[in-house]
């Protein structure tokens, strides 16, 4: 319940790669998406073969058939290549592709095989070495035939290295760049994006480096919330700030790919397989409305289990049917809310107000203004002698400089946890400032934080002041 590990926690999304694809037109169930921003312009695949779509078709009288099949299988979502089988992973590829190309869309894959994946945690496997990594790519990148294709390489490969030595974190950086080039090579026109973690996991800066020491610079860009359930505004602020400290190296033009699949609820928990406050988020697209993101990509399946209480990668529909339950369907919802983002990934480093999902509980708390902005609290989750908040910080007249955000405990009240910002806490007097990467908010700009305390969460009133 508690968010005790600020990792995307990737291990839960092995997925069976073996099955050949049909044929789709793009129909009923297929999204639609043509770019007002980013790089991308198309309509994203829809897998008609994907484990969801199979489960629909064989539970017609299914009581959750009717949510799950328009809120969740009428999505395109990326497929998963997590079988490290050199023998067949061109053929696996190019089915897939060769399926998307025919529909007139863009495939989604996720390449999933690094040597020493996931630290040995449940999704652990993958290429036996590095060498024969190089060749599994290989074979990838055969497959990717010569049109559009987004590619995501390697979740978790770059913002967890805890479990490697600095000899192993240069030779899988080596592997990283050498697999970019081998991927940009074989498809031109192929988008591939490399690992960022999410925006309470590394900081901005480390990420950035991280991200230059991988091959960035060969690569379009790079994505974030790969299976975690942060916000689309904070992954966004995250992402503009990873831009800013590349372009300080140097490495210019790159952009961001959001997982969006389960971001419409609470976040900062690793796990979704016991919780009922997660929400599928921001429907797939590539109409962005903001030049530094080029997708909003359900990566994670939504209903494939993070192996918590079912296996990892399982398709499980009670999980489904919750993800889904409160949300619109897709053809009574906006496919994208503008957001007030800089015209260019070069030009700002400030959060933008990119489309974030509707809470899933009210606002509570009492909403004060201090200085040029505005705090507002809801509780997303609470359980006997605890609860989980969320702050969103509304900048008013912007804050150039950062924000801060006070208020008193009441009697009983403590604050364990704080992320998306840095706490301190003086008597009864609780003070959350932004993090390095979410204090400068533009005009109308917002930034969010979430929060673990003891007691019950009551209507605090809050005091948001620029400083």
């Amino acid at each position: 319940m508690f968010p005790t590990r600020p990792r995307s926690r990737s291990r839960s999304k092995i997925l069976a790669t073996t099955v050949v694809c049909a044929t789709v037109g793009a129909g009923l169930w297929a999204a639609t998406g043509a770019a007002s921003a980013g790089t991308i312009s198309g309509t994203l695949y829809r897998d008609p073969d994907s484990a969801v779509a199979r489960w629909v078709q064989a539970n017609p009288n299914d009581s959750r058939t009717t949510v799950i099949r328009n809120r969740v299988a009428s999505q395109p979502a990326s497929r998963w290549f997590a079988s490290f089988n050199v023998s067949t992973i061109r053929s696996e590829v190019s089915a897939y592709v060769g399926a998307a190309n025919a529909a007139g869309q863009i495939p989604v894959l996720t390449l999933y095989g690094i040597t020493n994946r996931d630290c040995g945690g449940a999704s652990s496997g993958g290429a036996p070495d590095l060498t024969q990594y190089q060749t599994w790519i290989n074979g990838a990148a055969q497959g990717l035939g010569g049109q559009t294709a987004v590619v995501v390489l390697e979740p978790d490969s770059i913002a967890l290295l805890t479990c490697l030595s600095s000899s192993e974190i240069a030779a899988r950086n080596q592997a990283l760049r050498t697999a970019t080039q081998t991927l940009k090579a074989a498809n031109p026109n192929a988008k591939v994006y490399l690992d960022a973690g999410h925006s309470t996991w590394n900081s901005a800066a480390d990420q950035a480096s991280r991200l230059a020491a991988a091959g960035v610079a060969a690569a379009d860009g790079f994505y974030t919330n790969v299976s975690n359930f942060n916000g689309t505004s904070a992954e966004s602020a995250y992402g503009r700030s990873i831009i800013s400290a590349l372009n300080g190296q140097g490495i210019t033009g790159k952009r961001q790919v959001i997982d969006t699949s389960r971001n419409g609820g609470a976040s900062g928990d690793w796990c979704g397989d016991d919780n009922t406050d997660r929400r599928i988020g921001q429907y797939p697209t590539t109409n962005t409305s903001d030049a530094n993101i080029d997708g909003y990509l359900w990566v994670k399946p939504p209903g494939e289990a993070d192996g918590c209480r079912y296996a990892a990668g399982s398709f499980q529909p009670d999980l489904a049917y919750s993800l889904a339950s409160s949300a619109p369907d897709p053809s009574t919802s906006p496919s994208v809310t503008p957001s007030t983002a800089s015209p260019s990934p070069s030009t700002s480093v400030s959060p933008s107000t990119s489309p974030s999902t509707s809470p899933s509980a009210s606002p509570s708390g009492s909403p004060s203004t201090g200085g040029s902005c505005t705090a507002t609290f809801r509780t997303t989750s609470s359980w006997q002698g605890g609860f989980q908040g969320e702050v969103t910080v509304a900048a008013g007249s912007g804050t150039p400089n950062g924000w801060a955000v006070t208020w008193t405990l009441a009697s009983g009240q403590s604050i364990s946890q704080v992320w998306g910002g840095v706490l301190s806490v003086s008597g009864s007097t609780v003070t959350v400032r932004n993090a390095a990467w979410n204090g400068t908010l533009p005009a109308g700009g917002s930034a969010q934080f979430g929060l673990i305390g003891s007691g019950s969460a009551g209507t605090p009133v809050l005091t948001c002041a620029k400083v």
